[in-house]
């Protein structure tokens, strides 16, 4: 297995390794709360346009697309969208209110069900409605990160768990470990969030 991760590290052209550092670096900032996780990520995710276009995945060029409006609007409200945000003042850290969880949770399983229900009847799409649960989820996670959403945390686990599992029942060695990784800084994300949260409580 290890060989094969090698050896798939070795094969990647210069764009999918941008990708590949980018959207770890963006990662790691986002953890620390850092205004350029927004600008890294754009480019993350512009790089990933084009190599989901060149290897012909339409579904992943889709939801990379999205997220470039996604990291131009988190850069915008980081620094003007929150509430009485003052220049130079941090946006803080903020719980999802019940009544956004409970619609945000009604799309994700609508978007899940009508996404997973065509790619089985209209394509050859393996693990269809799998698949469609990390698409749509990472869609919620992607808005509820750009609202600095303690809860987005919580979806990303749940997209990074079933991404490895998936990667790993499709022999995808590398994306697998990748996403392996990307669960252990989900924990941390969630982890530095809460405590910021928890220091802005005794200020």
């Amino acid at each position: 297995m290890l060989d094969t991760i090698y050896r798939q590290f070795l094969s990647l052209d210069w764009m999918e390794a941008t990708g590949l550092v980018t959207g770890l670096l963006c990662v790691w900032l986002l953890i620390r709360q850092n205004i350029w996780t927004w600008p890294l990520g754009l480019i993350y995710a512009l790089v990933s346009v084009v190599v989901f276009w060149r290897a012909h995945l339409y579904a992943d060029l889709g939801l990379h697309l999205f997220y470039v409006a996604m990291n131009i609007y988190g850069w915008y409200y980081w620094l003007r969208g929150g509430e009485n945000l003052e220049a130079e003042e941090e946006l803080p850290v903020t719980h999802v209110t019940p009544s956004i969880a409970l619609l945000l949770a009604v799309i994700s399983v609508t978007g899940i069900w009508a996404m997973g229900y065509s790619f089985a009847n209209y394509t050859d799409a393996s693990l269809p409605y799998w698949d469609s649960a990390t698409t749509v989820m990472s869609l919620v996670a992607m808005w509820m990160t750009a609202r600095k959403e303690l809860e987005s945390w919580y979806v990303w686990l749940v997209v990074d768990f079933l991404a490895t599992a998936i990667y790993l029942y499709k022999g995808l060695e590398f994306y697998a470990v990748l996403y392996s990784v990307y669960i252990g800084m989900a924990f941390a994300g969630w982890w530095a969030w809460r405590q910021s949260m928890l220091v802005l409580r005794t200020i």
